[in-house]
């Protein structure tokens, strides 16, 4: 299996199973003499760490990385850094009974007529255990970015319920477990989850992820636009279905004048432009306002509501996933989005850094 590995400059690989012993990523071409500890990483792993709510599986992994290579005195060296996260709470059993059986909505049936052979204990490589592997790059990514600039994501819908943009408070993430910026909404989304979650059932989810400090002249005009580049990041993702760059859809509504971003001269003598319809990039290439990707994330396909499927002998059958999963696999997924922006970030940062001296 090839496609384990992401980015050009800044770049990482991934490996192990959601039932494996472990997971882990390698992170090559990271800068030498940065800081770095588990201690710096471990923040984002939390953030992501599953159990934390009734809204999310009840997994418990206490995703605890260690640094193997990499890092001496608390430095970067430059030299690949190799992170560890142990498995310590798999249930194989809980899929015994369907390990001959595609789940719907699942890779099980492509991985099969692909490889030959699949990971029935929760999707192994198809996981989105190894979600974890990416959000510890981010969070070196992050070390390469600097405190200039700053990533965060926000759950933006459940199901039908958006959040009221009038209400947006980037501080409430962080004081409810859907990372919405909406108090309002956090607390009408915890009454309709229950609902969803008590039936056995799940719902999609949009998530929103914000850099603000990006400098101008990120990304190339062609084929390596940084837009093109979050998009494919933010696609990797498990159970993503499509990604929005600023406007996006809601563009094909607007007419010109609308949509265009119009530019003025600030006190300092730069350029301002008087909104972000284009999110940040134009021509694949950063303005120097913020950068806003959003991405539909569809519901959790492991339900208890018995599906009609077929078996690895070609049998027609019915199927119910039991097991410890996502009633909304979308709230998980914000500090995931986090980190594939970080790293499309520090990789672009990197390459505009080798094209100008300056």
């Amino acid at each position: 299996m090839a496609g384990n590995s992401f980015g050009t400059l800044f770049r990482f690989t991934t490996w192990g199973e959601s039932h494996g012993p472990a997971i882990g990523v390698v992170v090559d071409g990271c800068p030498s003499l940065l800081d770095l500890s588990e201690a710096d990483i471990q923040p984002w792993m939390d953030k992501r760490r599953p159990g934390q709510s009734r809204y999310t599986t009840q997994r418990q992994e206490p995703d605890l990385v260690k640094i193997q290579s990499g890092v001496f005195e608390g430095k970067t060296t430059g030299t690949p850094i190799s992170l560890v996260i142990e498995n310590t709470d798999q249930r194989s059993k809980d899929y015994s009974e369907i390990a001959a059986k595609f789940r719907p909505g699942h890779a099980d049936f492509t991985y099969w007529e692909k490889y030959g052979i699949r990971d029935y204990r929760g999707g192994g490589r198809s996981s989105a255990r190894e979600t974890a592997c990416r959000v510890a790059a981010g969070a070196v990514a992050r070390k390469v970015l600097g405190s200039a600039i700053q990533v965060r994501g926000a759950l933006v819908q459940i199901g039908p319920h958006k959040v009221d943009r009038s209400r947006w408070d980037w501080a409430e993430t962080d004081n409810n477990p859907f990372f919405c910026p909406d108090p309002v909404m956090a607390a009408q989304w915890a009454e309709y989850l229950d609902g969803i979650r008590k039936s056995g059932s799940s719902v999609g989810a949009v998530v929103e992820v914000v850099a603000s400090g990006v400098p101008v002249g990120l990304g190339d005009p062609l084929y390596d636009k940084l837009d093109s580049d979050l998009a494919r990041a933010m696609m990797t993702i498990n159970a993503v279905k499509g990604v929005e760059i600023g406007n996006g859809f809601e563009a094909a509504e607007l007419t010109g004048e609308t949509n265009a971003d119009e530019m003025r001269i600030g006190a300092d003598g730069k350029p301002v432009f008087q909104s972000n319809n284009a999110g940040g990039i134009l021509g694949g290439i950063s303005t120097g306002q913020d950068v806003v990707v959003r991405f539909a994330v569809k519901p959790t396909s492991s339900i208890l509501t018995p599906r009609q499927t077929v078996d690895i002998h070609g049998q027609e059958t019915d199927i119910l996933t039991k097991g410890r999963h996502d009633p909304c696999v979308g709230i998980r997924a914000v500090p995931v989005g986090e980190a594939m922006m970080a790293c499309v970030l520090a990789d672009h940062l990197l390459r505009r850094r080798a094209e100008r001296r300056d």
